[in-house]
């Protein structure tokens, strides 16, 4: 277990990508608590994690770190070139960094106290499922390499609910170490995470509580800021006026110069210590409505759902109408053929069909304008500029599509640069973005919440509450979906079913 003595940290930390500023004036301190990392896409995050990690060196400032101390550190994507190693072999990388090489004894104990089975060590580490690629380099890291302190960037990502419940246990009850932990998932943080520190451009903000009660106090500070920088230009604006008046009447009066002078002097110290306001970014994140002349957006009648390239049945769909303003949950175990179904559906959508045979268990209303996001985001074009592959939509010139990425957050200078330089969050807006300008009426969103910041959840969620439009969407995230579906469908024992609420979904996964 961690010395509660470890420290790590930052102080006044600088880091700058050529000219562009990351972060600046960054001062923080952690203890010997699970603290979250909270910020908007592209304010540094995963950037500041890889300066604490010593992996990237900061411009200004200095990382404060106690002598000997060891971090453990996870990075939200799983590194590539392990597909082919064994589990034992991939494990056996965290001993070695711990200075145990060899120890396999170490790896076996391991596994037992996870719960796993033994041979899983055998096989190769690309045959497991994604969450569990996470899951095992998140015990590896916390575990085998022995850290002082453990640093996780956005661990839930590709975790089903099962898993994320597997990762809230190992964190809260069997990993008794100090962690520094990047999630926009709201609930997981919440379950999870005792302190709170909030990364934005006016430097980094530290709260001794949970996510939730640490960012109504932030958003009270910013009203009383404002308030208070409100009234200051109140009493500016005042004494400025007082002092041309008293301009006007000392050409009369050349005593009231002393008035005027010493009414500038109050103006001057106002100024010097004149409240400082945040305001986030204008971001906004929509969508588009769509009316569909017809109040049944898709009918699917006798679909047996098939695991892509073999002959066995994920399970089947009997009958099913969604809705023109249904916002439907699915729910299912991980590998129970959820994204399976997106991907099905959106490859049986034909926009050039005026209609759809009526023999076919998929068909779509021909009013449906339908759009995808894929959770992988793996046909975004990364050399691609954000200009160029905004205007492929149809119908949208520059001077519109400069007017929409201003809109969504992306400034000018950046709009020329090629999609690889985006955050994975600001990649998720930028989909968003493209598809608002498709100007669909139904939705298939596979984790749309995965690498969106927590402001861009909440935008999300008003769209779709707001909205007159369809959707389907696959989530781990327990907030998201309880705020934005109107009917719950649980693939259960082959069979798709529906469900009144998804509480005993979540507290059995």
């Amino acid at each position: 277990m961690a010395p509660r003595h470890a420290v790590l940290g930052m102080e006044q930390a600088s880091f700058y990508y050529g000219s562009s500023r990351v972060f600046g004036g960054v001062s923080f301190l952690l203890d010997d608590a699970r603290t979250a990392l909270v910020g908007e896409n592209g304010a540094g995050k995963s950037t500041l994690l890889k300066c604490l990690a010593g992996e990237l060196e900061l411009n200004g400032g200095k990382v404060i770190r106690s002598r000997g101390l060891s971090v453990g550190s996870v990075p939200q994507d799983v590194p590539p070139g392990l597909d082919e190693k064994s589990v034992r072999d991939v494990l056996g990388a965290s001993l070695a960094r711990a200075g145990h090489d060899g120890e396999d004894w170490r790896i076996d104990v391991l596994v037992d106290e996870i719960g796993v089975q033994p041979d899983i060590l055998d096989k190769p580490f690309g045959t497991l499922s994604g969450g569990w690629q996470r899951l095992m380099l998140i015990a590896a890291a916390a575990r085998l390499e022995e850290p002082n302190i453990l640093i996780l960037d956005e661990p839930t990502n590709h975790l089903d609910l099962a898993n994320i419940n597997t990762l809230e246990r190992w964190l809260t009850s069997d990993f008794g170490l100090p962690m520094l932990i990047v999630s926009h998932d709201r609930a997981f943080l919440d379950r999870v995470t005792e302190r709170t520190l909030f990364l934005r451009r006016d430097g980094m903000h530290a709260f001794k509580s949970r996510f939730s009660l640490a960012r109504e106090e932030l958003l009270r500070r910013d009203a009383e800021a404002a308030h208070r920088a409100k009234l200051e230009d109140k009493e500016i604006r005042r004494l400025e006026a007082a002092a041309a008046r008293y301009k006007v009447w000392a050409v009369k009066n050349p005593d009231l110069n002393k008035r005027k002078n010493a009414i500038e002097s109050r103006i001057e110290r106002i100024e010097k210590t004149r409240t400082q306001t945040y305001t986030a970014k204008e971001r906004r994140l929509e969508l588009a409505d769509g009316d569909i002349d017809a109040r049944v957006a898709l009918r699917i009648v006798g679909l047996d759902l098939r695991a892509p390239g073999t002959a066995r049945t994920l399970f089947a769909i009997d009958r099913l109408a969604v809705g023109t303003s249904d916002k439907i949950a699915l729910l299912g175990a991980n590998g129970a053929g959820k994204s399976t179904l997106l991907s099905a559906l959106a490859q049986a959508f034909d926009p050039e069909r005026e209609h759809y045979d009526s023999l076919s268990p998929v068909r779509f209303n021909p009013a449906c304008r339908l759009v995808y996001f894929d959770q992988t985001m793996r046909d975004l074009p990364l050399d691609q500029s954000l200009l160029d592959w905004v205007t492929e939509a149809d119908g949208v010139g520059q001077r519109e599509a400069v007017r929409a990425l201003a809109s969504a957050g992306f400034a000018f200078a950046r709009i020329g640069e090629p999609i690889e330089v985006l955050s994975h969050g600001e990649r998720a807006r930028l989909v968003f973005l493209k598809m608002k300008l498709l100007r669909p009426n139904f939705y298939l969103l596979d984790e749309p919440t995965n690498h969106l910041d927590i402001e861009g959840q909440e935008d999300l969620e008003a769209q779709l509450e707001s909205k007159d439009v369809s959707c389907l969407f696959v989530s781990h995230d327990r907030f998201f979906t309880r705020s934005v579906a109107t009917r719950y469908l649980e693939i259960r024992k082959g069979r798709l079913v529906e469900i009144d609420d998804p509480e005993s979904f979540f507290a059995a996964a």
